[in-house]
């Protein structure tokens, strides 16, 4: 079942956890608009736990994690897209998904300024502190993968497949150095699936729907980036493009794209960056030096000093102070009060506070 069927079951039986379902009655499932009979006894009648079980020790087997889509872990912009997966298989590190990230997609097969400018986008991404996301594939996604790693930034693949069926197997080694060194892998598909073309055009949906937007270096008119950008136009994700020579035909996609007004051409990272909602390395170390140059100035007595430390790591509600220092709130008021008369803090709506 799709996920709008399944929230439809779970809001409409009542239930508060979905293995719930399976103690249900026929006549429950009868009473909710669109599920007849044959689906209802389906689910009654469903005895196939064996194969679950098998499922999830294939999973640990793998040193994969499943992630489904009401799980913290599970990437916020992806959740957002139409039909975001129900469930992922994840190897790596879970945090990664959540993180700022741009996919850079293209053909398996591009020539030497594709791979140029493959290399150049995935750097400048990378060392700006912007994951890179794309599909392993030959070509433009494994030089992607690659570059990133080497620019010492966090990358995340999707797969077509089970996440222990690398495909194809001569980027297994990427993989591998993606899952361990703080980017991941993941897939929609059951470990042991094997890599059908069918995969793939879905596939593409996550590479786009958990990126703030594709980058399309080289790609002919027809093929998987293509339709990958056609996705993210769908998801409202922005469309950034290399342009090409106008003889080259593996670019010609890239440039009708840009002709028809659905891509922006990019020339520099700015370019990106400037339709984007990101926070990048530099803002972050630009914030974290004019914070500290606020409240390390002052001269602070112990109370207030362990209050501003607190308050570095982000902004926190009232009753949060309260519980990481062991105060109560009436005697921290006061103390927050004399630092914002300082002008070191700030007091947001709901009682948060940040650093000024």
């Amino acid at each position: 079942m799709g996920l709008r069927r399944i929230k439809q079951l779970l809001h409409k039986t009542g239930v508060s956890d979905a293995a719930e379902l399976f103690n249900l009655k026929v006549h429950d499932f009868l009473k909710i608009d669109g599920f007849g009979e044959h689906v209802a006894r389906n689910i009654v009648t469903f005895d196939g736990w064996n194969e679950v079980d098998a499922i999830l020790e294939k999973t640990e087997k793998a040193g994969a994690d499943l992630v489904a889509v009401d799980d913290e872990e599970y990437p916020r912009m992806l959740r957002q897209i139409y039909d975001p997966p129900i469930l992922l298989w994840v190897k790596g590190d879970k945090s990664v998904l959540n993180s700022d990230g741009v996919a850079i997609i293209g053909t398996r097969r591009p020539g030497t300024y594709g791979m140029q400018q493959t290399a150049v986008w995935a750097k400048q991404l990378a060392e700006t502190g912007i994951t890179v996301n794309s599909g392993l594939a030959y070509g433009v996604d494994a030089i992607a993968h690659k570059t990133a790693l080497q620019s010492g930034g966090k990358t995340v693949a999707v797969l077509g497949s089970g996440i222990d069926v690398i495909y194809p197997a001569k980027n297994s080694n990427i993989a591998r150095q993606m899952a361990e060194n703080g980017g991941a892998v993941i897939t929609e598909y059951p470990p042991g699936s094997p890599p059908d073309a069918v995969n793939f055009p879905a596939r593409n949906r996550i590479v786009s729907g958990m990126s703030h937007g594709v980058l399309v270096v080289e790609s002919g008119i027809k093929g998987g980036s293509m339709i990958t950008a056609r996705y993210a136009l769908d998801q409202n994700r922005e469309v950034f493009v290399v342009p090409h020579q106008l003889d080259y035909a593996r670019g010609e996609g890239c440039n009708y794209l840009i002709k028809m007004g659905q891509g922006k051409l990019v020339q520099r990272l700015d370019d990106i960056l400037e339709e984007v909602s990101i926070t990048t390395n530099e803002v972050q170390a630009q914030k974290a030096v004019q914070t500290a140059k606020k409240w390390e100035s002052l001269e602070l007595n112990s109370e207030l000093e362990t209050i501003c430390k607190l308050l570095a790591e982000g902004e926190l509600h009232i009753d949060q102070i309260s519980g990481k220092l062991g105060s109560p709130t009436f005697k921290l008021l006061p103390l927050l009060l004399d630092l914002e008369m300082q002008g070191a803090v700030r007091q947001k709506a709901g009682k948060y506070f940040e650093l000024v």
